[in-house]
């Protein structure tokens, strides 16, 4: 029998049983396919990240969900990196290359509240597109009138590590009041080659937030997710390109998302842009995390 270290983390919550469930498997880099698959499924989880070769400066990781690899997940990256600093592989502050499997990215871990490691995942600004969505479609799948779907501002797609449809709507009410059909949705991502339909909007719970959201993701294998760092990252960029936020006279705006409190697992997302010349020069995602589970995994010989 083989075992392998194991942690479990709320990402994007600073205490036990709020934001999004991640798994990190330590030692994982020499696992087949078919057990990292096996392994997800057991484990349930909205992400799993299997660690492969650690140094100070680099860490080689995979992340899977229930049904897919997946090619970049920020939860998982908040929770990993969480886990390396608890290992005692990385210090803060550290800026700390992660390699996947088709891609680079580059993460910040500093000390956050009460020293606890906070992490901002750097991402590729988010390119954004016109897809002819069915609004009347659209909005029966989110249990919804029509004349609810938010007019101010576009429905758009918008392109990152994962594809979302960026669904404005004008308040919490409407929000509150969403009862998404989940196997419609998937067929509606298939017809569209999206991942995500993301619900935003700028009335907030929290006077603090900029913005509230709900994110279904039946496509990739998580019905709502509580706090995705990828899919904030994307509506920080869509803010900035409809002026909904503006910079401060440095260029830089900060974007603070509230999320999962629909389904009882209250997550807070911060997103960070520099501006430059109307462009985004730099974005990134992150968060922190709470350890909720720490043991072994056995796996069969």
């Amino acid at each position: 029998m083989t075992s392998l270290p194991l942690a479990l983390y709320d990402a994007f919550s600073d205490t036990a049983f709020g934001g999004s469930q991640a798994a990190v498997v330590s030692g994982a880099g020499s696992l087949d396919d078919d057990t990292m698959a096996r392994v997800a499924g057991e484990l349930g989880y909205p992400a799993v990240c299997f660690v492969g070769a650690t140094c100070e400066e680099r860490v080689d990781a995979r992340f899977r969900s229930t049904v897919m690899e997946l090619p970049m997940c920020g939860h998982g990256t908040i929770a990993l990196m969480t886990r390396m600093v608890e290992q005692g592989h990385v210090t803060m502050p550290s800026r700390v290359d992660l390699h996947l499997p088709r891609s680079r990215a580059r993460v910040t871990v500093s000390a956050g509240a009460g020293g606890r490691p906070l992490v901002m995942l750097e991402v590729t600004p988010p390119a954004f597109r016109h897809d002819d969505v069915d609004r009347d479609r659209l909005a029966r799948l989110l249990g919804l009138e029509p004349d609810a779907l938010g007019r101010d501002h576009p429905l758009e797609t918008a392109c990152g590590d994962f594809v979302h449809l960026v669904v404005p709507l004008p308040g919490l009410d409407v929000m509150q009041r969403a009862d998404p059909d989940f196997p419609g949705i998937v067929a509606l991502c298939r017809d569209h080659a999206i991942e995500t339909v993301v619900l935003f909007t700028i009335e907030t719970l929290d006077p603090d937030s900029t913005l509230h959201v709900r994110d279904f993701c039946p496509a990739v294998g998580v019905a709502e997710s509580a706090g995705a760092g990828t899919t904030n990252a994307a509506l920080a960029g869509y803010l900035i390109r409809h002026r909904i936020v503006s910079p401060d006279p440095g260029g830089r705006v900060h974007v603070r998302a509230e999320q999962g409190i629909e389904i009882g697992r209250s997550s807070r997302i911060v997103s960070r842009a520099v501006i430059e010349d109307d462009t985004i020069a730099s974005l990134e995602v992150g968060g922190m995390a709470t350890r909720t589970f720490d043991g072994l995994l056995h796996l069969p010989p």
